[in-house]
């Protein structure tokens, strides 16, 4: 569903949800000013068009071990389609990779990794990464700290008719 066809009482609703998946559907209601049942249905309708995907729980990572945030970028030998798809579907099989994305640049994918120390970041490359082929290189860079980190995405101002 493009942007242009929320109104301003989606893009309010989606913004409590982003703070906030598990508030009810009477509080929702009432932070948005509808009443509960057309609250409930406009959910309904944004979670159907795909534009809310899913909740989640966000974990804080250091209180269940996992201290070391690791930014690896991978060079492919090369860019045929079976390459790809061959590293693509190994990433997907990985959990301590949180984010991988295509890439323009230097490097063709850059990952986003979380282990609980050194050594599990060791295995993680010599053990799962290194064996997928096709691979020509990896850099991996160290995040010292986390500056900011955010889930909720910027939503667009409503429109005018909207409102």
């Amino acid at each position: 569903m493009p942007s242009d066809s929320l109104d301003a009482i989606d893009l309010r609703i989606l913004a409590e949800l982003q703070r906030n998946a598990k508030i009810s559907n009477v509080e929702l209601a009432h932070r948005v000013h509808l009443s509960p049942s057309p609250c409930l249905t406009r959910v309904r309708v944004l979670e159907e068009r795909g534009t809310i995907r899913h909740y989640v729980t966000l974990l804080d990572p250091l209180h269940i071990g996992l201290s070391v945030s690791v930014f690896i970028q991978i060079s492919l030998e090369k860019h045929a389609r079976t390459s790809i798809e061959v590293f693509e579907d190994a990433i997907r099989q990985r959990p301590e990779v949180m984010e991988c994305y295509l890439m323009s640049g230097d490097a063709d994918y850059l990952l986003r990794v979380v282990v609980p120390d050194v050594q599990a970041l060791e295995r993680f490359i010599f053990d799962k990464l290194t064996p997928i082929p096709g691979i020509a290189s990896i850099r991996s860079s160290f995040a010292l700290k986390q500056v900011k980190y955010e889930t909720a995405l910027p939503l667009p101002a409503p429109s005018r008719k909207g409102r």
